[in-house]
């Protein structure tokens, strides 16, 4: 089967890491950047995103897509290798896939590309078991309407939906780029309308993180940093 693995990784600092020296604090998030620059290369995508001030259960997380499932092993592993290792929890982690939609013409899987948008929201996403009765043309039409309202309605919203069945415990790994969050409220308020909505049994919980080259994201745990937000985000290595 050809396609990429889609990932993602949430990290939590303990708070205790704080109060650490600072050249411990700063070798540590040196090492650990030094592996995510390292591989950035590796994959197809790696890139940082900050959540911090934002939500409480996790500081910031990794995207991450390969064609090599062993890549995120090999990975994390490395990241394992570093003393910031010793200090983060990883209260939230998500494995996909991509493949052809069935409510397309393609027959190969999408190529998954970030467009460098500067807010990334990601959430897992599992349907009603009653949706997949329905006949083929009816989640058809239900889907080209759901489609269309995105495409038209949103078009600096950018849809990079990946597949876990069997694979995690979520049927869908939703993830959208935008240049506003307040953009993709808007889009998700007017999706409440569609017909497909009324399918959805759990689309939570929900991460709108901010693109950051990855010290940045890390300078965030300890306030170093005010970088966040201002960052380039043409960083292959973000």
């Amino acid at each position: 089967m050809s396609g990429q693995y889609v990932a993602y990784s949430f990290y939590r600092v303990d708070p205790a890491w704080r109060r650490l020296p600072i050249d411990e604090r700063a070798a540590g998030k040196d090492a650990f950047a030094e592996v995510i620059e390292d591989w950035a290369g590796r994959m197809d995508a790696l890139r940082a995103y900050s959540v911090s001030g934002v939500r409480p259960d996790c500081d910031f997380f990794l995207w991450k897509i390969t064609e090599r499932y062993e890549d995120l092993g090999e990975l994390g592993a490395a990241l394992n290798g570093t003393p910031l290792a010793g200090w983060l929890e990883t209260p939230y982690s998500y494995l996909a896939t991509t493949k052809a939609s069935e409510y397309t013409s393609a027959r190969k899987p999408r190529k998954l590309i970030p467009k460098d948008s500067p807010y990334l929201v990601v959430y897992p996403f599992v349907k009603l078991r009653s949706w997949y009765d329905l006949p083929e043309e009816d989640r058809r039409r239900a889907m080209d309407e759901h489609i269309r309202i995105g495409r038209e309605e949103f078009p600096t919203i950018h849809n990079h939906t990946s597949y876990s069945f069997g694979i995690d415990d979520q049927e869908f790994m939703t993830a959208f780029e935008c240049d506003e969050p307040a953009d993709f409220m808007h889009l998700m308020l007017r999706l409440r309308d569609s017909e497909a909505s009324r399918y959805t049994e759990r689309d939570t919980p929900i991460f709108v993180g901010t693109h950051a080259p990855i010290r940045d994201a890390l300078d965030a745990l300890d306030g170093f940093s005010g970088r966040i937000g201002k960052a380039d985000t043409a960083s292959s290595a973000a």
